[in-house]
C-alpha cells in the first residue's frame, strides 16, 4: 500500500499529515504548559491540606492522650495518695486576763510568735511549771538527807545514803533486821538468829551479814579489832564492858534503845574510853 499525502495539507506540520490516515495510530498531543502547571498546582495544594490535617489529627490525638493521662492522676490522687500540706505557720498568743484570744492575738504584730521553718530552737523555761508548795520531809519523819550519811527514822530504822559503798548498805540493811529487837545479855552469841541481841552480838550480826567479821565476838575482842582509828564509812568503839558502832553517821547502840527503841539514833556520842577501830578500806 502507498501512502498518499493529502493535498490540503501541504502547509502542514509533517508530523500532521498523515493525523487522519485509517491506518496509522493517532499522533501523540502535548498537553498546553498552562495544563500542567495547573496540575501541580491542585497537586501541591492536596499535599498541604492531607499535610495539615495530619498535624491537626495528630496535635488532637495528643491532647487527647494528655487528658486520658491527667485524668488517671486525678483519680490516684483521689483514690489514695494526697497533696502535700502547706507549711504550717504557728503563732504564739499570750493570754491576757480579762481578753478573748481574738483581742489578744489582734494586739499582737503580724509576725508575733511566728517561728521560721528552720527553727529548731527551744523555748526558755522563763519559771516554774507550777507554784505549789513542795511536801514537807518531816512529815514522813526524814531531816537532813545526805549523798554520804544515814538517817535514823522516826520507824526505828535507818535509810541508807545515796553514795555509800555496797558493803556499808549492807551492814545498814543487816542492822534494820534486828534494830527493834529486845536486849538480851548473851544474845546473838550462841547463834546469829536469835530473840534478843546484846550489845556486842548486834554489832558483829551486821559486821557478819556484810562480811567484814568470821561470827560472833565479845566487846573485849573488839578491842582489837580491823584497823586502829576512826574509818571513813564505819568505826568501832570498844572496852570490855560494851561496844557500839558509828556507821555513815548515825550510831548503831543497845544502850539508846532504852530512849529511841531501836538500835539506831542519829545523836552521837563521845567515845572517850573507848578503843576506836574500823574495817580495813572503810
Amino acid at each position: 500500500m502507498t501512502l498518499k499525502p493529502d493535498p490540503n495539507a501541504a502547509d502542514a506540520a509533517p508530523e500532521t499529515m498523515f493525523a487522519d490516515h485509517p491506518l496509522l495510530p493517532a499522533p501523540r498531543r502535548s498537553h498546553p504548559p498552562r495544563v500542567v502547571l495547573g496540575a501541580l498546582a491542585a497537586l501541591l495544594v492536596a499535599a498541604v491540606i492531607a499535610a495539615t490535617g495530619a498535624l491537626g489529627g495528630g496535635s488532637g490525638r495528643a491532647r487527647s492522650s494528655g487528658a486520658v493521662q491527667q485524668a488517671g492522676a486525678g483519680a490516684g490522687r483521689s483514690s489514695g495518695a494526697m497533696a502535700p500540706l502547706p507549711t504550717p505557720r504557728p503563732k504564739l498568743v499570750q493570754p491576757v486576763a480579762g481578753q478573748s484570744s481574738e483581742s489578744a492575738a489582734e494586739s499582737l504584730p503580724a509576725d508575733a510568735g511566728i517561728a521560721a521553718s528552720d527553727d529548731t530552737s527551744t523555748p526558755k523555761v522563763t519559771g516554774p511549771a507550777t507554784v505549789s508548795p513542795r511536801g514537807k520531809v518531816g512529815s514522813v519523819g526524814v531531816s537532813n538527807l545526805s549523798a554520804s550519811k544515814a538517817t535514823a527514822l522516826e520507824n526505828g530504822v535507818a535509810l541508807p545514803p545515796l553514795e555509800a559503798p555496797e558493803t556499808v548498805l549492807n551492814v545498814i540493811r543487816a542492822g534494820n533486821i534486828i534494830a527493834r529487837s529486845p536486849y538480851k545479855w548473851g544474845g546473838g552469841h550462841g547463834r546469829f538468829k536469835d530473840n534478843g541481841y546484846d550489845c556486842s552480838g548486834s554489832v558483829t550480826y551486821a559486821l557478819y551479814y556484810a562480811g567484814l567479821i568470821d561470827g560472833p565476838h565479845t566487846s573485849g575482842d573488839l578491842m582489837a579489832y580491823g584497823k586502829p582509828g576512826k574509818g571513813r564509812w564505819i568505826t568501832i568503839y570498844a572496852n570490855p564492858g560494851h561496844v557500839w558502832m558509828q556507821v555513815a553517821g548515825i550510831r548503831f547502840d543497845t544502850s539508846g534503845q532504852r530512849a529511841t527503841g531501836s538500835r539506831w539514833q542519829n545523836e552521837i556520842r563521845s567515845g572517850g574510853g573507848y578503843e576506836v577501830r574500823h574495817p580495813a578500806g572503810l
